[in-house]
């Protein structure tokens, strides 16, 4: 196994990581600045109105997006199985 190899598939890991925590991030920044605007416009400084937004808007977003990330995860699978061989010359 050579450092190539290693820094390779660190690499690697990070950005399916990255890619696949993305789309639920980005929808709770969004809903999040969406909230505080509102927060800010009416001067309601409730902390739940924050939260429950962002759960929800989580949760619709991981609906929307599960078949993208467990294809993309299954796809980093294979690929992590196929070093295998390679690990072992």
């Amino acid at each position: 196994m050579t450092p190539d190899l290693v820094v390779q598939l660190a690499r690697r890991s990070f950005e399916v990581t990255l890619l696949l925590a993305a789309p639920l991030l980005i929808a709770s920044l969004i809903i999040g600045l969406i909230i505080s605007i509102f927060q800010a416009v009416t001067s309601i400084n409730e902390a739940t109105l924050a939260f429950a937004p962002k759960i929800v808007a989580v949760m619709v977003a991981m609906i929307i997006f599960f078949p993208w990330m467990m294809s993309y995860m299954s796809d980093f699978t294979r690929e992590i199985y196929s070093f295998i061989a390679i690990m072992r010359r």
